[in-house]
């Protein structure tokens, strides 16, 4: 296969830094740019390449495009991605999938039907840290692993929309992590102050156990992200920003990781996971295969985020369960 060409829906100010800028950089080339504003769609295609379209439809059908990009909000996301799919494309959406679970529910079956790819923008899936503590972790028999924490904090957040829920628009991105790497939960309890701040007990399937301080309190310019696993016989990983980490195992420590922050091999987009999670979905598109944050696991990721809200509200332990795809 030549460069995959590949068309995106929405021009708006994250996807302008985080999503175009990177996808020549994975290996693809821009081949339509589609958004309702037709003023930001011909700046981007100014910037990065691209025709320019008001019209999702004329896009795909004049472009024929090997993958379509849709970043425009979790309801632009829900309804674009089963059309897209159902027009015969494999599709990535910013996180998150969908508004609700309901929804992301509604987008794996189309995915499931159709035989085509979906998958979520969920970074940290991708990002260098998360990817060697997943590593890390199934190094290990299910029954060893014992606790996973996670501190993780933002600027303040409005909370008067979806788009603006710090819960599902920031959290989200943990909550979506600790799904990863210790698997499907069973149970959450959940204090929180408002929307703004919450303490979260998790039993996961598994036996392990975890807790998450999650606040919209701090500073985006001054990250709070710090995750400590543990597993049976003094084993255990801390992991800093999605970058930095330490290992110890047996009680000696075997390993650590600084980035290289002010080296030409420095902010690759690999550390925060925006360039490898789109590496990750042109390789997909080639090999015909999933991805790691594929829609039926992003709809895992969802079902958490609606206990932890639930439970929040109702001061009540919330079991959790997943409904088959």
């Amino acid at each position: 296969m030549d460069d995959p060409r590949i068309c995106i829906v929405g021009a708006g100010a994250l996807s302008s830094r985080r999503i175009y800028p990177y996808i020549g950089a994975a290996g693809a080339v821009l081949a339509g740019v589609c958004d309702l504003d037709h003023e930001k769609a011909e700046r981007n295609a100014r910037r990065f390449g691209g025709a320019v379209y008001s019209d999702l439809a004329d896009m795909l059908r004049t472009e024929r495009p090997d993958g379509v990009m849709v970043c425009v909000g979790p309801e632009g996301h829900a309804e674009l991605a089963p059309e897209v799919m159902r027009l015969g494309y494999p599709v990535y959406t910013e996180k998150p999938p969908a508004p609700t679970a309901e929804a992301a529910l509604r987008v794996a079956r189309v995915s499931a039907q159709t035989g085509m790819l979906c998958t979520t923008a969920f970074k940290k899936r991708y990002s260098t840290g998360y990817t060697r503590a997943k590593q890390w972790v199934d190094s290990f028999a299910p029954d060893d692993l014992y606790s996973l924490s996670v501190d993780y904090a933002s600027s303040q957040y409005s909370n008067e929309s979806a788009r603006s829920s710090f819960l599902l628009d920031f959290a989200i991105h943990l909550i979506d992590a600790v799904s990863y790497l210790f698997g499907e939960a069973a149970e959450v309890f959940a204090f929180s102050k408002g929307l703004d701040a919450y303490a979260v007990s998790i039993r996961f399937r598994n036996g392990a156990v975890g807790s998450m301080n999650l606040n919209c309190g701090r500073s985006f310019a001054v990250p709070t992200e710090e995750v400590e696993l543990t597993a049976r016989g003094g084993n255990w990983m801390t992991l800093h920003n999605s970058s930095c980490w330490r290992v110890v195992e047996d009680g000696s420590p075997t390993e650590w990781r600084e980035p290289p922050t002010f080296t030409s091999a420095g902010d690759s987009g690999n550390d925060t996971g925006h360039l490898a999670e789109i590496v990750d979905f042109l390789a997909a598109i080639r090999e015909g295969r999933s991805t790691r944050s594929c829609i039926t696991e992003s709809y895992k990721s969802m079902v958490l985020f609606e206990a932890i809200a639930a439970s929040a509200a109702s001061g009540q332990p919330v079991g959790v369960g997943y409904e088959q795809v």
